[in-house]
């Protein structure tokens, strides 16, 4: 058995702090933990509750390069959120203009999920359970 508990927190780097901010927090609903400025990095740390207890961390650093290709890239592929009702969820982030790709079935556990993005192209997954 692991000596691991689970995962405490998940950080991204974002280029428009305060778009970002306001699609974590305002699309999406997450509450803010701690939001801090670092004037020696000139960089914004937010943290973020997800409601399991586990944290997103959202930081902006001045001049940070792109994500090398989509969706593809090697390293973090995706960050996937647990919804009870796809389609509840969906519609949500849809009447706030985010679009959703069509609903699939994972072949192997037979749940629906689909895919959205964040304001800089992160790929984003709602997964049914």
């Amino acid at each position: 058995m692991s000596f691991l508990e689970g995962i405490h927190h998940v950080a991204i780097i974002v280029s428009d702090y305060e778009t970002s901010k306001r699609f974590y927090t305002e699309v999406l609903r997450l509450p803010t933990i701690n939001e801090t400025y670092r004037s020696e990095r000139d960089s914004w740390k937010l943290d973020l509750s997800l409601p399991d207890g586990g944290q997103l961390e959202v930081f902006s650093f001045p001049n940070s390069p792109e994500r090398p290709s989509y969706p593809e890239a090697q390293g973090l592929r995706h960050l996937a959120f647990r919804v009870k009702n796809l389609e509840r969820a969906i519609e949500a982030l849809n009447s706030q203009g985010v679009e959703t790709e069509p609903v699939r079935v994972d072949e192997l556990t037979v749940r629906r999920f689909t895919f959205f993005a964040d304001p800089d192209g992160l790929p984003l997954e709602l997964y049914e359970e």
